[in-house]
């Protein structure tokens, strides 16, 4: 980790404290190594104990940190700061003690922005409900066509730590953050920050929507520059005024019709800047074209606005949004068209793990046979069932909770032939993806967009998409 640092960016040192991480994994690993090169005295808690975990233990414990495998609820005596992994609930019996104990609580993110050295490269934040990796990604794109030095990093899989203290310097960074990210990191004060949408999701970790919202909008807390909200959501505006920012700070709108001034949006197939131009009352200053959008879908384009208002703000030339969003390729599993058959579109969109998601992506097609179903986390359907239901030709369900959709289709899209899948063997992506063959006609699109989580029949999204992608291509031989 090439900075030898032994202070946080408020001069506090961690040689001799006593820290415990809580929880292994993605986040935890990279913590705990790095508050032990820092000279904390680190112990690691995780709940549990299988083989996983104790592999990682041992790898830790070969580096003289101590690790406590099947107990991460009892606070270590001495314990002077925990650093958690973002998945663990607030309400967890370890943070009782803590809040008992007068002990706080960070996050990976807390962590490594209290870490950052003097004049660390400002952070551009996103976080929605839906598109934060399509934006962050879509984000670094125009960046570095802007001649940046930049990376795409936090909840996107790649550790805020290790940019923070690698040996690359950067100009700026790219970063996508969670709400439990942010429920943690209560210093993060970001140059500019996004929330994209807000629609329920995690509320069992949450505990409820306003909880949910208000770790969202966390993510504006001391913006300096902009703080980028979606005109068609209007909880995201609400977020911008209940925020604290820094004098100056805007308010910057984007929306998939006409921007008004200090917005960014569509016209006649140009996305348009009237916030970062002179006399905006005025003037638009075209930034790309909708084609130039991979793939043009309407959330999508929306997606690009945001990335594209962020790179604004923080002085990106105009051309350097068109040539980062010609230059962007978005990841598997989002919209993603994987064949063509007999005149039918097969488009995997498994990351729909969510209603919200699922609804952008059935917007984005006019005659759909849709692939639904898997575990629900506690959502209801009939909303967008009601919403969707115009664009759909037919229904093929699948997962533990595919009840739930039939239930809703029979209220709102009675007319719609449903097709209920009950297996969950390895074969079943290809029975449902031949069910959705025989009920679709040309013109039409299959579309895998679940709305449910994949964990009751694939290990994980990827792997729900992959097997759908090789439906596809068996039916196209």
């Amino acid at each position: 980790m090439g900075s030898g640092k032994v202070t946080d960016g408020q001069g506090l040192s961690f040689a001799g404290k006593h820290v415990t991480v809580a929880g292994l994994g993605v986040s935890g690993i990279p913590a705990a190594k790095v508050l032990h090169g820092l000279g904390a005295l680190v112990t690691v808690v995780n709940d549990g104990a299988d083989e996983r975990s104790r592999a990682q233990a041992a790898e830790l414990e070969a580096l003289g940190i101590t690790v406590r495998l099947g107990d991460g609820a009892t606070l270590p005596d001495g314990t002077e700061l925990i650093v958690t992994t973002p998945g663990w609930q607030p309400g967890k019996p370890l943070f009782t003690a803590a809040r008992e104990a007068g002990v706080p609580v960070w996050g990976d993110v807390e962590l490594a922005w209290r870490l950052r050295g003097p004049g660390a490269a400002p952070w551009l934040a996103v976080t929605g409900t839906n598109g934060k990796t399509t934006t962050v990604q879509m984000l670094a794109s125009i960046l570095k066509a802007g001649g940046l030095r930049t990376a795409a990093v936090g909840n996107i899989g790649v550790s805020v730590l290790d940019a923070v203290l690698g040996d690359e310097e950067y100009d700026v960074l790219a970063v996508e953050l969670s709400s439990y990210q942010l429920h943690w990191a209560p210093s993060l004060r970001a140059h500019s920050a996004a929330v994209l949408n807000l629609a329920p999701d995690h509320l069992d970790w949450h505990g409820s929507m306003e909880a949910y919202a208000a770790d969202k909008g966390r993510v504006y807390e001391g913006n300096q520059v902009a703080c980028v909200y979606n005109v068609a959501d209007k909880a995201t505006e609400d977020l911008v005024r209940e925020a604290d920012v820094e004098e100056g700070c805007r308010a910057i709108g984007f929306t998939l019709g006409s921007p008004a001034p200090s917005q960014l949006g569509v016209v006649d197939g140009i996305l348009v800047d009237r916030a970062f131009v002179e006399d905006r009352q005025k003037n638009a200053q075209e930034l790309a074209e909708v084609a130039d959008v991979d793939p043009p879908a309407p959330h999508n384009i929306a997606n690009a606005l945001a990335a594209a208002a962020l790179a604004r703000a923080f002085g990106v030339p105009p051309k350097a949004v068109r040539d980062g969003l010609r230059a962007f390729t978005p990841d598997a599993h989002r919209i993603a068209h994987v064949a063509d058959v007999d005149g039918v579109a097969y488009i995997d969109d498994s990351k729909a793990t969510n209603t919200h998601a699922a609804e952008a992506s059935l917007a984005a097609y006019e005659s759909i046979v849709w692939i639904a179903g898997g575990l629900a986390k506690g959502a209801t359907f009939d909303e967008l069932v009601a919403k969707s239901a115009k664009h759909l030709r037919g229904v093929v369900l699948i997962g533990a909770d595919r009840a739930l959709i039939r239930e809703a289709l029979a209220r709102h899209a009675p007319e719609v032939p449903v097709v209920d899948l009950d297996r969950t063997d390895t074969g079943a992506m290809l029975a449902a993806v031949q069910e959705a063959q025989r009920l679709a006609a040309a013109g039409d699109t299959v579309l895998l967009a679940p709305a449910c989580a994949s964990m009751d029949m694939f290990a994980n999204y990827t792997k729900r998409g992959d097997a759908f992608a090789q439906a596809v291509r068996e039916l196209g031989a």
